[in-house]
């Protein structure tokens, strides 16, 4: 599965990205879906995530009521729309999907097989 990540960059405190996640040849069908982030210096950690069936939705704590993931009705496109943006959301965002991650297990970078290259989003104060 590849995956490409667009969407990121610049932005002032408070504004707004549409991150996108497309994926090649096939649709997400089946595939648990999620974003991650990367701060310099710190551990790759889940932003928000769509379970195999898509029926369920997962946020960090951290992003709860700023953040939403979506996906188009291909199911070939996933999409973050990032609100209310903070200096602390700075970081690499990278999407990633696989077929057997589990809804218990979805926050967890290592479950995931399939990743894309990450797209950068710096909120500046």
């Amino acid at each position: 599965v590849q995956l490409q990540a667009s969407g990121g960059g610049l932005v002032q405190v408070g504004g707004s990205l549409r991150l996108s996640c497309a994926a090649s040849g096939r649709t997400f069908r089946g595939y648990a879906v999620a974003w991650f982030r990367q701060a310099p210096g710190k551990e790759r950690e889940f932003v928000a995530g769509f379970s195999r069936s898509g029926g369920r939705t997962s946020y960090a704590d951290s992003v709860k009521g700023r953040f939403t993931i979506s996906r188009d009705n291909a199911m070939n496109t996933v999409y973050l729309q990032m609100n209310s943006l903070k200096p602390e959301d700075t970081a690499v965002y990278y999407c990633a999907v696989d077929p057997s991650v589990i809804t218990s297990s979805q926050t967890m970078a290592a479950q995931y097989d399939y990743w894309g290259q990450g797209t950068l989003v710096t909120v500046s104060s």
